[in-house]
């Protein structure tokens, strides 16, 4: 499985992929977050899927941004240009997979500023290729495994956030992923983009270099747990005697 997260607020983009690869008993590690700084152009990619729909689709797409003259110059034209390789490689491997039991299967977030976009922008693609793009109300994308890292998000994270924030949320969501899920873990890739600058900051972080925000994080957890009011627990827990007409259910 993966965990790849985009988050878009107002100040700019942060991209958050693991790297865990699983097959079987087995694990290896690979990177699954592309960057690509071409002049006044700056973006990047994450893909979470079936491995060899992945880097043949990347392989693809890069081929063609290194054969010809960089003529994008908005982001979503290069989000059509990623999810056109991937509807090629839909036709050259869809059935034949298929055939073999395997789905096809890549999902795709896409982040950053062109030449001609007025902003920073954020998008999601499809294993078809048809995208959506990340906007303010619900300002981040995950694929892979999406369940443990939400709740965080939704509650904690607005457009309106500053970029230290979010990573710091982005981060705990990761890490909520990664000590629920053994298919997602270290190292982690971070990308910070800033709004304005076209400069990608990519920086690869380790179980040792994080650990402990997780320790720190683990115990604050317990220790908001336990100062939450527990007035409501009393008929449940039995601690006082049982009011006049309450009914024990057995």
């Amino acid at each position: 499985m993966t965990f790849c997260l985009g988050i878009k607020v107002r100040t700019g983009l942060v991209a958050i992929a693991d790297t865990r690869i699983t097959s079987g008993t087995n694990s290896t590690t690979s990177k699954k977050i592309s960057t690509h700084q071409i002049g006044k152009n700056s973006f990047f990619v994450m893909t979470s899927g079936l491995r060899s729909v992945r880097d043949k689709t990347v392989t693809y797409f890069e081929e063609e941004l290194s054969e010809k003259e960089f003529t994008f110059n908005k982001l979503y034209k290069a989000v059509n240009a990623f999810g056109d390789q991937l509807k090629r490689v839909s036709k050259e491997d869809k059935e034949a997979l298929a055939s073999s039991g395997l789905y096809f299967d890549l999902h795709t977030i896409v982040g950053g500023q062109l030449a001609d976009d007025e902003t920073h922008k954020l998008f999601m693609l499809y294993p078809q290729g048809n995208w959506i793009e990340i906007g303010e109300a619900t300002p981040f994308a995950i694929i892979g495994n999406t369940g443990y890292g939400q709740p965080i998000l939704n509650r904690a994270l607005t457009y309106e956030s500053t970029l230290r924030y979010a990573l710091k949320t982005g981060f705990l969501s990761f890490d909520s992923t990664r000590v629920s899920a053994s298919d997602v873990g270290y190292p982690v890739d971070i990308v910070i983009y800033k709004s304005g600058t076209y400069q990608l900051v990519e920086q690869r972080y380790t179980h040792a270099d994080l650990k402990y925000l997780a320790v720190e994080w683990a115990n604050k957890l317990k220790a908001s747990v336990k100062d939450l009011p527990e007035d409501w627990m009393d008929r449940l827990l039995l601690d006082e005697e049982i009011e006049p007409g309450f009914n024990l259910i057995t």
